[in-house]
This record gives C-alpha cells, structure tokens and sequence, in this order.
C-alpha cells in the first residue's frame, strides 16, 4: 500500500481492498493533498495527475475556490497547491492503472452499501463489539439522517451521554425536550475574545502538528461576527437566547453548521462550545470529556438541518443535567 505523511500526524495510503484511508488524525472534515501524494495513492504518472486535475477544474464537477488551497511549506520557495478529498475522489475514477481500478471497485461497493442499508460499516474497527454496535446504532438512528457515516465509538459514546437524562427517543420524536437553560448571568462573548481564543489553538495545533494554516481561515470576511451576533442578539432589550446554556448550545451548532472555516470547523466548533461554558464557569468536565465532545460535534455535524432546534435541545439537555 502506498503512504505518504501529509504533516507530522497524518498519513494517507490506499489500502489493499482499494480503501483511501488516514491514520493519525480522524478528526479532519477533510484531505488535501499535493499531486505528488495523489500520484503515489493511484501510482500513475505526475503529468498525468495534472492533466486529470485541469479538466476536473474546467469543467466544473469541482469547485476551484473550495477545493484547491495554496500554502506555503518546509523547503519550498513557492506556495503548493493541496486538493481536497473531493478532487483525490474525482482523479480515482479516471486514472488506469490497478490501484485506481482497486479503489473504483471498493467505492462502488460502498456506494452501494450506502443506497441499500443507509449506511456503511467500517467492521474491521468494531468487530469485537459488533452486535454492541448495531443495537446503539438502532437506538441513535432515528435522529440522525439516511447514510450518516458515523462510527461505532462516537454512537456509543452518545448513547452513553443520554443515559443518565430523561431523554427518550419519544421525547424526541414528539419534540417534547426542554426548550430552556436554567443559568441566567452575563457573559462576555465577542468576536474579538473568541477570534483569539481560536487564534491560539490554531498555533497550538500547528506547533504539534496537527495542523495546517489552513485551519481556522475564514471563509469569509465577518463570518465569525455574524455567528457571535445571532448568539448574542436581543430583541426589546431583552436577549434572545436568555441562558448561558441556549447560548452554548447554539454557538456549537452555527459553528460546526455554518461552515464558516476552510478547515477546521468541527475542531473550532467543540473547542468555541468548551470555551464559553468555561467563561461561564458551567463546564462539566466529568461528563463533557473529550470522547463526548466529540460524539456531540458530529452529532451536529451529520444532523439534517431542518432538526436544528431539536438538535439544540439536545444539547440543552445534556447542559442541564450537570452536577
């Protein structure tokens, strides 16, 4: 199998059933990767990458702007382009040679696990708990849409959280959560103190490796004053998100929901979450450990949007079961 290391924690290799994997970091929303990394995936030719690349871009089956970010590296005078995964996936389906056959066979064979049962089993990572497994996935499923690709620890994990709380799946379906959080006290969130905030995991990331410069970019300009001032907002002076535990959980879901980061948004949504239950001095750290906070971001993450205020109160229900 072909490996190549992208920075000092994360490896990408085609495995032998045609898989492309990573290893090192599974919290990623995505992979870039130079042509030099595609090539050795696929083991086709450098030129041909090229070539392959241009006519994906110009015609249109790839968005330039999003999936193709220049950066500066370690001994190179000149930024390099990197390609997101949907690119790597579009160069898998043209290239000829046994690799790309390889993983043309196993995408298809997900494809179709994806139509048929609405979701794909990793099962060489859950086979000592597969019945475990298919039972939370029973449980959690009805929440989250068709084909979500969530794993077997993060659906244990959530099941794990709710357990000791009223929820029920009932509850749930007759939107019969609480709508409310019970601390009522000011604190201050700007996008000044949170920008910085973001800004030093940012250099923490990068300086373990674990990160890009493009973690954490904008989108766009005003993109994070936008999220903090629809948390924020009030309405006949009164706010409208009255709790500190409605502000939390809606600042998670608009930071992970919006998109308002090229990379990095799951990591910046649960580390923006953690932050302000800090401030708040509400932060539960027995129950919110970084296993559950990770559960709870994909859970945002993969829900539908039109769920978001059942999503919420989720949230708020875990908030208001806190010791």
């Amino acid at each position: 199998m072909a490996k190549k290391k992208i920075d000092q924690s994360i490896i990408i290799y085609q495995a032998k059933t045609g898989a492309i994997e990573l290893r090192g970091d599974f919290t990623r929303e995505t992979l870039w990767a130079t042509q030099a990394q595609i090539t050795e995936i696929f083991n086709i030719d450098r030129t041909v990458i090229t070539k392959h690349i241009g006519n994906i871009l110009k015609s249109g089956e790839v968005d330039e702007k999003r999936n193709v970010q220049k950066m500066h590296i370690a001994n190179s005078d000149k930024p390099v382009a990197f390609y997101s995964l949907d690119i790597i996936l579009a160069v898998g389906y043209r290239a000829n040679s046994a690799r790309a056959i390889q993983f043309r066979q196993w995408a298809t064979k997900t494809l179709h696990e994806h139509i048929v049962d609405g979701y794909t089993i990793n099962k060489s990572r859950i086979a000592k708990n597969f019945a475990a497994f298919m039972e939370a996935v029973a449980n959690i499923r009805s929440i989250l849409p068709a084909g979500t690709p969530i794993d077997a620890e993060s659906v244990l994990e959530l099941i794990s959280m709710f357990a000791d709380t009223w929820l029920s799946l009932d509850a749930y379906d007759k939107d019969a959560l609480p709508t409310k959080g019970v601390t009522k006290k000011r604190v201050a969130l700007t996008t000044e103190k949170l920008s910085a905030s973001l800004a030093k995991l940012k250099a923490i990331l990068i300086e373990k490796g674990e990160a890009t410069e493009l973690f954490g970019a904008e989108r766009g300009t005003g993109s994070i004053a936008g999220i903090i001032g629809n948390v924020m907002q009030s309405f006949g002076g009164r706010d409208v998100y009255a709790t500190v535990e409605e502000k939390a959980a809606h600042l998670l879901y608009f930071m992970v929901k919006n998109h308002p980061f090229t990379d990095g948004n799951k990591r910046s949504g649960a580390y923006a979450f953690v932050w302000f239950l800090r401030q708040a001095k509400i932060l539960d750290t027995s129950r919110m450990t970084p296993p559950a906070l990770t559960a709870l971001t994909i859970l945002v993450a993969e829900s539908n949007p039109k769920d978001k205020e059942k999503i919420t109160k989720l949230i708020l229900t875990l908030l208001a079961k806190r010791k």
